[in-house]
């Protein structure tokens, strides 16, 4: 047995979860024959190991700090929206607009910066400098993402 599910605390919420229909299709003559109890958020599932097979405890690191992907994603999205109104259309009809937030944050002053920026908008009709502006202000404090490394496997 490779699996056993421990349901000791809470096995009254498991035969509900299994008697509730939704309308559908009556499939409960086909699934009560097969199936085993669900187990539930109080429920525990163990794994043990065929016989003669060794268990390796495996290690998962993360190069990238969470909360610094969630800022740089808002910074993106942000960015596809602001652009959007800029060239007055949707983001699928939009002219190749190459905003590399890396190759900015390596540059070391604002006024480099904005000259990088308003290269990549040349063909933008409207003004730029207010996006710009506030470009500069949400990546100050940022840091670089460098891609992850493989380690040790």
């Amino acid at each position: 047995d490779l699996c056993s599910i421990d349901s000791s605390e809470s096995s009254s919420s498991a035969g509900s979860a299994q008697s509730s229909s939704s309308g559908g299709p009556d499939m409960s003559a086909a699934s009560t024959e097969t199936s085993a109890p669900l187990p539930t958020a109080g429920s525990r599932v163990f794994f043990q190991a065929a016989p003669g097979v060794g268990c390796k405890q495996g290690k998962v690191t993360v190069k990238y700090d969470r909360k610094e992907l969630r800022k740089r994603l808002v910074l993106e999205e942000w960015i596809i929206e602001q652009l959007s109104e800029l060239y007055d259309c949707e983001e699928e009809e939009m002219p190749e607009v190459e905003i590399d937030i890396d190759d900015l944050l390596e540059v070391t002053s604002d006024d480099e910066r904005a000259s990088k920026l308003q290269e990549s908008l040349i063909d933008c009709y409207k003004p730029t400098e207010d996006f710009v502006r506030e470009l500069l202000g949400r990546i100050r404090g940022m840091r670089k993402l460098s891609a992850p490394t493989k380690k040790g496997l």
